[in-house]
């Protein structure tokens, strides 16, 4: 009740904070944002949280934790 519209994992590194994760599908082929994070992500970055989706388990995708965060990126898909 109270993780609607929040990422999937929230993870902590000493060097490198913290990342709010939103695990996807690859491609987002069959998955989708739920109507609450089209509501809650737009509220959390206005707050200053990044949140990063990944769609694998690759280094790519990995590398992806090391840059700002891309789920706006993301919304075209959710449409």
């Amino acid at each position: 009740m109270y993780q609607s519209g929040l990422p999937d994992l929230l993870c902590c590194h000493r060097t490198y904070g913290l990342r709010f994760v939103e695990v996807k599908l690859p491609d987002m082929k069959g998955s989708k944002f739920t109507s609450a994070q089209l509501y809650e992500f737009p509220l959390l970055y206005a707050n200053g949280c990044q949140i990063w989706v990944l769609t694998g388990d690759s280094e790519t995708e990995y590398a992806k934790l090391f840059k700002p965060g891309n789920w706006w990126q993301y919304l075209e898909v959710a449409k």
